[in-house]
């Protein structure tokens, strides 16, 4: 055995010269897997400068000095490249996603609280928008609700204060206006929290509306994001 079973560490040969070439890298590794973070899971090109110990999983069509390594993790080492193949299990936070995933033996699935033998699979995710209101009574914003998905509450928060006629402003969907909130203030750091009660399946995408109260919106950006849970099939047979 040349390699540890689990982590893929490399092991010193009896009577190996240069020994600390192996520990050095045994030590990389170990620096990398033990609280894995990837930069990203869908970078194809190394990027120009190798930056120690960054961490990428590699996508299909991985090219130049990745070529060939598709499925694995790639660290920067001493200004190029060593490769380690993933586990099923083993889970990641993925920097340029700003999520949790975990490894199904193929790719990374996002939020992954539960995974069967068969692949079937129980996810929790963020969605996440900013808005900025025009002039009018109600707008529709950028953050949609997965269709199949169980939306558990939408939140948001004011980041530029809204400005207009309005009193306050609701947060739902259309046939639902306050579905998520209602009477939302209007100053700078103003924010709620709605929860569904009970959790809600919305069967196709869905934008999220919001409605002005009291009068018309004029100015204002908003931070808005969907707490769901979303349900994976087993895999397909080969």
């Amino acid at each position: 055995m040349t390699d540890t079973p689990n982590l893929g560490l490399p092991l010193i040969e009896a009577s190996q010269a240069q020994k600390h070439v192996t520990v050095n890298e045994a030590l990389v590794r170990l620096d990398a897997f033990s609280r894995l973070v990837l930069a990203s899971r869908s970078l194809g090109t190394p990027p120009e400068v190798v930056a120690e110990g960054t961490a990428y999983f590699l996508p299909p069509g991985a090219v130049n000095a990745w070529s060939g390594q598709d499925g694995t993790i790639a660290i920067g080492v001493n200004g190029g490249w060593i490769f380690q193949q993933p586990r099923r299990g083993w889970s990641a936070w993925i920097e340029d996603e700003a999520t949790e995933a975990v490894f199904d033996g193929v790719g990374w699935r996002a939020g992954a609280l539960a995974l069967s033998p068969g692949g079937a699979g129980l996810s929790v995710r963020l969605v996440e928008a900013d808005h900025v209101l025009a002039a009018g009574s109600a707008t529709t914003t950028g953050l949609i609700l997965p269709a199949r998905g169980i939306v558990l509450g939408v939140t948001g928060r004011v980041i530029e204060a809204v400005t207009g006629s309005l009193t306050g402003w609701s947060v739902g969907v259309t046939g639902a206006v306050d579905r998520y909130a209602n009477g939302v203030g209007l100053a700078a750091g103003s924010q709620f929290t709605g929860p569904s009660g009970t959790p809600m399946t919305y069967w196709s995408d869905t934008a999220v509306v919001l409605t002005a109260e009291g009068g018309s919106f004029a100015t204002g950006t908003l931070r808005l994001a969907a707490q769901v849970i979303e349900l994976a099939p087993p895999d397909a047979t080969p």
